[in-house]
């Protein structure tokens, strides 16, 4: 099976470096440390404390296998491979709701960092996927759950 390539913006990259690290150095040592002491409470067949600290355990483990996989399969977009001409990743996008009036930036990521609460949408997302290769003046159409929704760009920075 081949694994699916992970877009990482630099900071992208940067904040999964930290993260990783983060779960290797202090979560999985404060739950080895939670386990070690639910066993000293005696019989662990009927000791929530301990269940609980096995989950998170496992828990743990799964996200930095994951972590580890998306590091492996990161492509990071260099600075440099960004442009102003059409929406790429990385493009930071301003974009007039045709409908409202209102204006809006999002900044296109790969999966692995969109924040829609930082309007940080993926390229894979509906609207991300429509704006991906268009250019300033482009009048962008997308079916989203709630509708259609209809935008002109306005800019495209970095």
């Amino acid at each position: 099976m081949v694994e699916k390539e992970v877009i990482l913006t630099l900071d992208g990259l940067k904040k999964l470096e930290q993260e990783l690290e983060y779960y290797k150095s202090v979560k999985r040592r404060e739950v080895a440390e939670r386990i070690k002491e639910a066993i000293e409470f005696g019989d662990i067949s009927e000791n929530s404390e301990y269940e609980d600290a096995k989950n998170e355990q496992a828990m743990i483990e799964g996200r930095i296998l994951t972590l580890e996989k998306m590091l492996r399969n990161a492509r990071v977009i260099d600075e440099g491979d960004i442009h102003t001409e059409d929406v790429s990743v990385g493009s930071i996008v301003h974009l007039k709701d045709l409908e409202t009036g209102d204006e809006i930036d999002y900044t296109i990521v790969g999966s692995a960092e969109a924040d829609p609460a930082k309007n940080k949408i993926s390229n894979e997302s509906p609207v991300g996927k429509a704006l991906i290769g268009k250019t300033v003046g482009s009048i962008v159409e997308v079916m989203v759950p709630a509708g259609k929704l209809s935008y002109q760009i306005m800019n495209i920075r970095k």
